[in-house]
């Protein structure tokens, strides 16, 4: 972070300060909520959350090095002498400010592009790709795993410095409005709209109100800046309208004279899972360059058109682009992590697919298609383990039952569904007949590894997938430490 005095963020946020002798002099230059990641002239943020307290872990912090607290009430050390702190009515929104703040900072210091992400599901992944492709180019900030809420955004901007040239922010959304906030803070030059699916449709009211809330990146963009759309999904193209910045559009397999400044061609799944693409871009000279991404499944194709395309209008020359995302995989954990592990006393004999962190219908039902194609082109057996996917609303049964339904159409060959949100998965696949798949039924992770250890076997290839909550992940990782190698 760049380094601010006690004097600095107390009038950038609003707060009160107390227990500061020299608000001037005093100097944070790493702010964080977590008190176990503290260091010499550190800010900690004294977050309430939902099981805790940060004010419970002043002392600690102070221990670990922070010079100053941001909090919500005035706190004493054990002697009675009041923490050195920056008082405020609300944390997370004085975060907001503090993040906002020190944006302006930069911008006003250096050349500095400030790139949002946002969509129903690939957010992360083309936010690790993007990261990949500008490093090289100059001191790139991306958040750590899934950051992108009001308060993963201004953690992320608190790792940026003065010198930082491109800040790229991932953006998620829990309700109408969000993406706007966020926006607010960050005032991004380029916007990337992913696609719309039905990921948190129980809190957003309907698909409608997700592509309204997601459109908001697409307006906050200013007119000198650009927008990056994804032209294959209908509700993001029609995010055009409602922005002031230039589009640019990318696409897969565009039909002649369809929409693509930045386009996949040819793309087809290599036997590991892995994709083989022409990348194109709508440009004098050479335009295509053939890529091989070290990503699992042909669904990441959009992704890696997303981060083409958003980094080539970052300035990034579409050679360099390309030879940087040749063989890129993911980077943060559980999508479509592979893992190669030993069984029965056999070295590498069953291959895992760990993409347990995010599921919506639309996620689950490609995570799917990749695992049949890899089972299907090496001649192995697939197994899908498959848990809930959460916050669905009323169309969390329908839902379930059509993936179900949607694993006997691909002839998944052994399949077990795990927890009783995902129970009408286990219905609608049973309702859909056998054709030649197994499918079984168990209600906790527990179980679900019991019953693994007696049904897997050398060769199968096997894929764990649910939403973060129901911890299937977890269980992924537990079979992947059985002596394997990633």
């Amino acid at each position: 972070m760049i380094a601010l005095t006690a004097a600095e963020i107390a009038e950038a946020v609003g707060g009160t300060l107390r227990g500061v002798d020299h608000p001037e002099r005093l100097r944070v230059s790493h702010a964080d909520t977590d008190s176990r990641n503290m260091a010499p002239a550190a800010l900690f943020i004294a977050k309430p959350g939902e099981t805790t307290d940060g004010h419970r872990f002043i002392d600690d912090a102070r221990a670990s090095g922070a010079e100053l607290v941001l909090a919500e009430r005035a706190t004493d050390d054990p002697s009675g002498a009041p923490h050195p702190a920056v008082i405020v009515d609300d944390v997370v929104v004085a975060m907001g400010r503090l993040a906002a703040e020190i944006v302006r900072r930069i911008r006003a210091h250096s050349p500095t592009t400030v790139i949002g992400i946002t969509g129903s599901s690939g957010k992360t992944t083309t936010k690790d790709l993007l990261a990949a492709v500008l490093g090289p180019s100059g001191p790139t900030v991306a958040p750590q795993g899934s950051y992108n809420s009001e308060v993963g955004v201004p953690l992320t901007i608190f790792g940026a410095e003065l010198q930082t040239r491109y800040l790229v922010i991932e953006m998620g959304a829990d309700a109408p409005g969000n993406i706007a906030e966020l926006c607010q803070i960050v005032r991004p030059d380029i916007g990337v709209v992913l696609m719309v699916g039905s990921a948190h449709a129980e809190r957003f009211g309907g698909a409608d109100k997700i592509a309204q809330t997601k459109g908001e990146l697409a307006e906050a963009v200013p007119a000198d800046g650009d927008v990056v759309l994804n032209a294959d999904d209908a509700q993001v193209a029609a995010m055009a309208l409602r922005a002031s910045a230039g589009i640019t559009w990318f696409a897969v397999e565009p039909a002649a004279g369809g929409r693509g400044d930045v386009t996949a061609h040819q793309v087809q799944q290599l036997s590991d899972g892995r994709t083989e693409l022409i990348l194109r871009f709508d440009q004098p000279g050479r335009t295509d360059w053939r890529i091989t991404t070290g990503l699992i499944g042909t669904h990441h194709v959009t992704n890696v058109l997303a981060a083409a395309a958003a980094a080539w209008r970052a300035g990034v020359p579409a050679e360099q682009i390309a030879a940087r995302l040749e063989g890129l995989g993911a980077a943060s954990r559980w999508r479509m992590e592979r893992t190669e592990i030993d069984w029965d006393g056999q070295p590498n004999a069953i291959t895992l697919i760990n993409d347990a962190y995010n599921a919506n219908p639309e996620s689950m039902r490609e995570a799917l298609r990749t695992l049949a194609s890899i089972a299907r082109t090496s001649g192995r057996r697939s197994v899908a383990v498959l848990g809930g996917m959460l916050q669905l609303g009323d169309a969390s049964t329908m839902a379930h039952h059509q993936v179900g339904e949607t694993v006997v159409r691909l002839n998944i060959e052994l399949t077990l569904v795990v927890g009783e949100t995902a129970y009408p998965l286990y219905r609608g696949a049973v309702a859909e007949g056998s054709w030649g798949s197994e499918v079984h039924w168990v209600e906790t992770a527990e179980e679900a590894e019991a019953w693994l250890r007696t049904a897997l076997r050398p060769g199968d290839v096997v894929l764990f997938k649910s939403s973060h909550d129901a911890g299937l992940r977890l269980l992924g990782d537990t079979f992947a430490a059985e002596e394997g190698t990633e």
